[in-house]
């Protein structure tokens, strides 16, 4: 049986619930949910919810079973399964953990369909995949170490993303920066409920199309919050992309007049020099990024039928960690310049034009947008890291650091789905296909420098990007013009 190093233990003692994504070295992907209890709740009838989330490294009880070979006793209190219910695909991260006398077992939310975490075994008849979990002593760094099971399928299998499950909708953000920030309106106006009370939606498609609807950008993030959990926890009737009735997304999500009374050309924005016009300009990116995430569910899921769960559980939590982002940026403008709220400063729509010039074909949108735009992101994330940093902004820069380990696993997503279609296509190569994706879909070079090291642990190797250019032609891109993702906000700043 082969294993595969996950983490420190230490990185697995401030939550109870992880999401664990691997890619194999045939670029298949597996998506897990580590469940860690607690010491005390592995001998008692207390459920492992109601222990601290502080619990310290030494209430973690080992045994080691031999010096020489440096193994400990797998941690009983540490079970790893798929992170999908067999019957239906919800999302087993907010399953709820149920104590046997001699089991532990993971209740689905949807519909309560049981799984031993041991053995996968459900009194249902169906079996979900579990994988054994060993604690090993690394002796030369004085530190223990978790390994994983290998998956059967594939080989040579690496960890792409391991994040905690929050109890939050969204990770929480650094005490100095609120979730969701004061961004006044310029239009007066009675306050829009969340859910509306007519005509409330049902399906995660109808959330979808009523967010990319939803001109403020306060109610498209707590829309967000509250659809993605909804949708996590079980009470969406449906996905709804199987419906012959699926409500269309706009052509572009409308913005409010402040916002639409302040856009200007993308060049115009180039050159501001300060830190509200950055945090500005990126929150203006991940507003669209919310919609782009809501996009590509809304108007590609009735298209692909057999898109399974994972992925709407993918781009849902994009939808979410897009939020997140766009809250972060504007509370910390809101704390370096309280006078200038966001869409108040010249902002442009450059990044939702690719979604136009992609909005017929699945493949290029993911190409495009996930996989050049947000691969982009990843290049100029730590120089602008470092600006604020320079600038002793240190606020911004933890708020910089959750983004742009977001970001990679936002560039993973696309990746593993523009895999998937182009099986789904015949099992076309997935690099020949995106280079021919970014020649028709894309104008100009694919412009350096590469964060390689991102880019490889997101499942871009360089074939995919270097001595690329794209053709799209200059009549197609007349009224057409999209920078790289962030690249405009990125150059020309002197914090």
């Amino acid at each position: 049986m082969e294993y595969l190093e996950i983490a420190p233990l230490s990185q697995l003692l401030t939550h109870f619930r992880y999401h664990l994504n691997l890619r194999s070295q045939e670029g298949l992907y597996h998506a897990l949910i580590i469940f860690r209890l607690s010491a005390d709740t592995e001998n008692t009838n207390i459920p492992s919810e109601q222990t601290p989330e502080n619990i310290g490294e030494k209430q973690v009880s080992t045994e080691i079973l031999s010096e020489d070979n440096g193994l400990v006793a797998t941690h009983r209190q540490i079970y790893a399964m798929e992170a999908s219910c067999p019957h239906l695909g919800a999302d087993m991260s907010h399953a709820e953990i149920e104590e046997c006398e001699t089991s532990v077992i993971a209740v689905c939310p949807w519909h309560r369909y049981d799984f031993d975490l041991k053995t996968g075994e459900s009194e249902t008849g169906l079996r979900a995949c579990t994988y054994a979990v060993e604690v090993r002593m690394d002796t030369e760094r004085k530190m223990e170490k978790v390994f994983l099971e290998s998956p059967k399928r594939g080989s040579s299998w690496q960890v792409v993303e391991l994040r905690p499950v929050s109890e939050e909708f969204a990770d929480p953000p650094p005490k100095t920066a609120p979730v969701l920030p004061v961004v006044p309106s310029a239009e007066p106006r009675e306050p829009e409920p969340v859910v509306p009370d007519n005509g409330a939606p049902t399906t995660l498609i109808q959330w979808a199309v009523l967010i990319l609807n939803t001109p403020n950008p306060i109610l498209k993030v707590e829309r967000t919050r509250h659809a993605v959990h909804q949708f996590r926890i079980g009470k969406l009737k449906a996905i709804g992309h199987k419906s012959s009735n699926t409500p269309s997304p706009p052509d572009v999500p409308p913005r409010e007049a402040s916002w639409t009374s302040n856009s200007v050309a993308p060049y115009k924005v180039k050159n501001n020099k300060n830190r509200a016009s950055m945090l500005h300009a990126l929150a203006n990116i991940e507003q669209w990024a919310i919609d782009l995430a809501w996009d590509i569910i809304a108007r590609f899921g009735p298209k692909h039928p057999d898109l399974p769960h994972a992925f709407f559980s993918d781009f849902s939590k994009m939808a979410l960690d897009e939020s997140k982002h766009f809250s972060l940026l504007t509370s910390r403008l809101a704390a370096i310049s309280p006078s200038t709220p966001y869409g108040s400063m010249p902002v442009h729509a450059s990044l939702w034009e690719s979604a136009i010039v992609t909005s017929d074909s699945f493949r290029a949108r993911l190409a495009i947008i996930h996989l050049v735009h947000e691969a982009r992101g990843l290049d100029v994330n730590p120089a602008t890291i470092q600006r604020f940093r320079k600038a002793g902004d240190h606020e911004t820069v933890d708020v910089m650091e959750i983004i742009h380990a977001d970001e990679v696993t936002h560039v993973t997503s696309g990746h593993r789905w523009f895999t998937w279609i182009c099986v789904q296509q015949g099992g076309v190569d997935p690099v020949a296909t995106f280079r021919e994706e970014v020649k028709k879909g894309w104008k100009g070079d694919i412009k350096g420098p590469f964060n390689v090291e991102a880019r490889e642990r997101a499942g871009l190797t360089p074939h995919f990007y270097e001595d690329l250019r794209g053709e799209l032609g200059d009549q197609e891109k007349a009224n057409y013009q999209a920078p790289d993702k962030q690249v405009s906000v990125n150059i020309g700043y002197d914090l």
